[in-house]
């Protein structure tokens, strides 16, 4: 690898770490005016305290400032085991990303960094976190474990994904997602960051695996990550485009107008079909707009870890 290659890596990798820093940081600084305020100290690498626990570890000074009990965290304190899923299809590199930023995000930008800012309130909360990532083959595997080391290479892993090319890359995330509930031997929170691209024979498989997931006892929600401004409402100029599939290279040439009413109806639709499909199965849904930040998923985290249990 040349000098300038390994320049570009590093600098990516470590503005990676500093963007998800800055987003968790926002993110906490809003908990105060939120129903969650009251955890917001949590995330400072703190627990409330329970009657009965050692009264040894109690932030005294905590307790001046917030006139509430909690204790200090531990490094061999895990509380929670959580699994992060991206998918890493040709279809979640859209749109071409220019550049890497809050503000400048394409599907796998959004998932990567969100991922990363989930990882980070992990990481304070000293609970262990494992990742996979997937396209057309199993591009990566780690499971759970708490450590600053293993911290580092699952951010190496999230730049990875996030800088690699993806051309007509098709996948079956539903073949990854039985690997993955057969993978994970311990009860978990996972996450799974995916466009929800695939046919309808296909949908009916992604619900087996994500039920195979729920028969081991995890709790699973489904981020649907989408570009809200192109792919739900159609919102492109009336001049005459080629819409290329990015995973099959297929295309067709069109008027936007022509079809932007029937296209938005097909696809609120679909959206319909899913949040009731994920409510049969017992599996949360949330709509991941990748313009819209982040305090939705961070939040989802939130209130999932404080019902798992």
């Amino acid at each position: 690898m040349n000098l300038e290659k390994q320049i570009n890596e590093i600098t990516g990798f470590k503005n990676l770490e500093l963007l998800a820093t800055q987003v968790v940081e926002g993110f906490i600084s809003g908990l105060h005016k939120s129903p969650f305020h009251g955890f917001s100290a949590e995330f400072a690498e703190h627990k409330i305290y329970n009657n009965g626990e050692s009264t040894k570890h109690i932030d005294w000074k905590l307790y001046a400032k917030t006139d509430k009990l909690y204790t200090k965290r531990y490094e061999e304190e895990t509380n929670l085991r959580c699994h992060l899923i991206i998918d890493n299809s040709s279809s979640m590199h859209y749109p071409k990303l220019k550049d890497f930023s809050i503000s400048s995000l394409n599907k796998i930008g959004f998932s990567v960094l969100a991922s990363a800012a989930i990882m980070n309130l992990l990481k304070r909360q000293r609970d262990a976190v494992g990742m996979s990532i997937y396209s057309d083959t199993y591009e990566f595997y780690s499971n759970e474990k708490g450590s600053e080391r293993h911290h580092q290479m699952l951010l190496n892993q999230l730049h990875t994904a996030l800088s690699g090319s993806k051309e007509n890359i098709e996948t079956k995330t539903y073949t990854h997602l039985h690997l993955i509930a057969e993978k994970l031997k311990r009860r978990s929170l996972v996450f799974l960051f995916t466009d929800m691209f695939q046919s309808d024979t296909e949908e009916e498989k992604l619900f087996e695996a994500l039920q195979h997931l729920k028969y081991n006892k995890h709790e699973v929600v489904l981020f649907h990550t989408f570009d809200k401004k192109k792919e739900l409402s159609f919102d492109f100029n009336n001049r005459p485009k080629r819409f290329v599939d990015v995973e099959t290279g297929e295309h067709v040439n069109l008027y936007a107008d022509y079809i932007k009413e029937t296209y938005e109806e097909a696809v609120q639709q679909y959206f319909s079909d899913l949040k009731l499909k994920c409510g049969q199965y017992r599996i949360k849904y949330v709509e991941a707009d990748i313009n819209e930040g982040f305090n939705k998923i961070l939040t989802t985290y939130l209130v999932e870890r404080q019902k798992f249990g």
